[in-house]
C-alpha cells in the first residue's frame, strides 16, 4: 500500500526494480523481495545501464546516483543543485544519463564528473519528457509550450520541430526509430523525419500515466490510471534478432550462462565517456612527449653493438677468439659512450655554477666581493 513511481528491469527478466514511497526495493519474477536498497530515498526515475550493472536513479530531492547491483556498492552520487529529478533518461549509445529541468535545459551526466558534460537549451518553458533512441542518435524533447523538438545528440543541433495540440507528457522509441507521444488520453507516432500527420492516433478512455514499446514487436503498450492496454504498431520492432546480444527466447541454461558471461564482460564505471569511440584511440601527444623526455635523459642504456670478427682465410678462427674480439670492441663502445656521457654533465654543471638560480631568498645573503 506505497506510492509507485517507476519500474525498471534489470539484467535478467527474472528481477525488476521498483521506486517506491521511501526506497528502492527488488523483486523476482514470483513477486518474492530480494533487496530493499535504503541508500537510494525518495526515487522518482531509474534507467538500467545492462553493459556496466549499473542502476541509476534520480530522487526528489535532486540526488543523481549510480548503484552496482553486481556487488552492491554505490559508485557515485551527484547533487546536481537541479531541484527535483522527475525527467530522466539514458543514451544506450553511450551510458550517459540526460535529465530534463524547469529551465527547458538537459543535462548530460556520467559518474566520473560532478558537473554535467554537456547542456542544451532545448524549450523556452518547462521540459515534460524526453526519449533517446536505440542507437544514440536522436533525441526528442516535450515542453509545456506544446512543441516536440528532435536533437541530433552528436551535434547538439535541432533537427525537426512539431506543434502538438497539448504538452506530451510521455515519449519513447521503438527498435526502427518510430516515436510515441502521449498527450492526455491520445497516443499517436511520429518519425524523425518530417511529418505533416501522425503515423497513427489511437484515444484512451482515461488518462495516460506511461507508455513503452515492447522489443522485437509491433506493440506499444499503454498503462492509464484505471488499467493496461497494449495496440499493435505496425513496423514498430525490430524483426532481425541477435541471439549474441538480446534473446527473447533463451532456456534457462542459455540465460545461466549469458548471466556469468555479462558479469565476466562487465564494463567499470571509469569508461562511460560522451564520445565512447575515444576509449579506443591511442593518446599520440603523450607518446612524443615521453619519448623527448627519454632522449632528454643523460643516463640511458648504451647502445646494442653488432660486432662479427672478420675471419682470416689462412688461420682457422675459433669461437673462443671471436667472443674475445666481440667483449673487447662492446667494452670500447661502453667507455667512450659513459666518458661522453660525463663531458656534457660536466658542460651542465660548470653553467649553472656560472649562473646560479636566484631565490626571493638570496636578497638577505651577505655580499661578497
Amino acid at each position: 500500500m506505497e506510492s509507485l513511481h517507476d519500474i525498471c528491469w534489470l539484467h535478467l527478466p527474472t528481477m525488476f526494480a521498483t521506486a517506491q514511497k521511501d526506497w528502492v526495493h527488488i523483486y523476482d519474477s514470483k513477486g518474492v523481495e530480494l533487496h530493499c536498497v535504503k541508500k537510494l530515498n525518495r526515487v522518482l526515475k531509474m534507467e538500467f545501464l545492462p553493459y556496466h550493472f549499473l542502476l541509476a536513479t534520480a530522487s526528489e530531492k535532486g540526488f543523481l546516483s549510480w548503484l552496482d547491483v553486481s556487488v552492491g556498492k554505490m559508485v557515485k552520487e551527484t547533487y546536481t543543485s537541479a531541484g527535483r529529478l522527475n525527467i530522466m533518461c539514458q543514451n544506450p549509445y553511450n551510458a550517459i544519463i540526460a535529465t530534463g529541468h524547469p529551465n527547458g535545459s538537459v543535462s548530460m551526466w556520467s559518474p566520473n564528473a560532478d558537473k554535467p558534460l554537456a547542456r542544451i537549451l532545448c524549450h523556452a518553458n518547462a521540459i515534460r519528457s524526453m526519449a533517446i533512441d536505440s542507437k544514440g542518435l536522436y533525441m526528442a524533447t516535450a515542453g509545456m509550450d506544446r512543441s516536440l523538438k528532435i536533437f541530433d545528440v552528436r551535434t547538439y543541433k535541432c533537427l525537426q520541430s512539431y506543434k502538438l495540440g497539448g504538452a506530451a507528457g510521455f515519449l519513447d522509441f521503438s527498435q526502427l526509430g518510430l516515436l510515441s507521444c502521449g498527450i492526455g488520453n491520445v497516443v499517436g507516432n511520429c518519425c524523425t523525419q518530417t511529418v505533416k500527420a501522425p503515423y497513427l492516433r489511437h484515444r484512451i478512455t482515461s488518462t495516460i500515466s506511461d507508455l513503452q514499446f515492447c522489443p522485437f514487436e509491433d506493440v506499444l503498450g499503454i498503462g492509464y490510471n484505471s488499467g493496461f492496454n497494449s495496440i499493435l504498431i505496425p513496423g514498430a520492432g525490430e524483426p532481425n534478432i541477435d541471439t549474441y546480444e538480446s534473446n527473447p527466447f533463451q532456456t534457462k541454461s542459455q540465460r545461466r550462462e549469458r548471466e556469468v558471461k555479462a558479469i565476466l564482460e562487465k564494463i567499470q564505471p571509469e569508461f562511460i565517456n560522451l564520445n565512447a569511440s575515444h576509449l579506443g584511440s591511442i593518446n599520440v601527444p603523450s607518446i612524443k612527449e615521453r619519448m623527448e623526455e627519454l632522449k632528454s635523459k643523460l643516463y640511458v642504456k648504451p647502445p646494442k653493438i653488432e660486432f662479427e670478427p672478420r675471419k682470416k682465410a689462412k688461420i682457422r678462427s675459433k669461437s673462443v677468439h671471436a667472443f674475445k674480439s666481440k667483449k673487447v670492441v662492446k667494452e670500447t663502445a661502453k667507455r667512450e659512450f659513459v666518458k661522453s656521457i660525463l663531458k656534457e654533465k660536466s658542460k651542465t654543471e660548470k653553467a649553472t655554477a656560472k649562473h646560479p638560480k636566484r631565490t626571493a631568498l638570496d636578497r638577505f645573503r651577505t655580499k661578497t666581493n
